[in-house]
């Protein structure tokens, strides 16, 4: 399932370009104007937002003020066709995350909301592992629709080894030194993957044939 965006703009032909642009890798809500858009924002679930400074009715520095003030903390990119220091300071103090100027190139804008996404996710601590999110906090995990799953203390310890250095291949002994008692064996090792992967997909661990395991892509 795509990340969720909400975009905020009200010029229809910015908005249109975009919005092709996006769906590509985003599940896109549209609105053209400052107070359907914070009324989304408010109740919907978004991973990503984007909002036009200069919108109908309440401006995007305005709606991202109000957002903020009710706790929520995804990550917004504003976009603005006003350049000044100025501007980009106030649209930065009133909450933004990032700021890109009017006209903009479409890779730089989707890096930026790559950008965003991960360096929210090491934030808080979570980890997106595809589509799914781990939060080793709480030892949950939560499925491309949002459907938690429960994590036992040693499942979500080795989730979170994994994750800590995703290209890594980790070998049984590693995983057993740095999780399990010196009493157990590489084949615990195999049974909590086996019980991980019985909860989520197959594909959120990957076997590395003859070597152990590294973060698959959980598709």
């Amino acid at each position: 399932m795509k990340p969720k965006l909400l975009f905020i703009e009200d010029d229809p032909d910015i908005a249109a370009m975009t919005i092709e642009v996006l769906d590509e890798d985003y599940e896109v809500d549209h609105e053209t104007s400052g107070e359907a858009g914070l009324e989304l924002a408010l109740h919907g679930h978004y991973d990503l937002m984007l909002f036009d400074r200069r919108l109908p009715g309440i401006d995007g520095v305005t709606v991202i003020s109000r957002i903020r003030r009710a706790g929520i903390t995804t990550p917004v990119l504003m976009l603005t066709a006003l350049g000044t220091i100025d501007d980009r300071v106030s649209g930065l103090d009133g909450g933004a995350n990032d700021y890109l100027t009017k006209p903009f190139d479409f890779d730089e804008l989707l890096a930026r909301l790559r950008a965003l996404r991960r360096g929210f996710a090491a934030e808080t601590g979570k980890t997106y592992i595809g589509d799914w999110l781990f939060v080793p906090e709480t030892q949950s995990l939560y499925d491309p629709f949002g459907a938690r799953i429960s994590l036992t203390t040693t499942e979500s310890a080795l989730l979170a080894l994994l994750a800590e250095s995703p290209e890594h291949i980790f070998s049984r002994q590693e995983i057993l030194a740095a999780i399990f008692s010196v009493d157990d064996t590489p084949g615990t090792v195999d049974t909590y993957v086996h019980y991980i992967r019985r909860k989520t997909e197959r594909n959120l661990i990957e076997t590395i044939r003859s070597q152990g395991y590294r973060l698959g892509d959980g598709s």
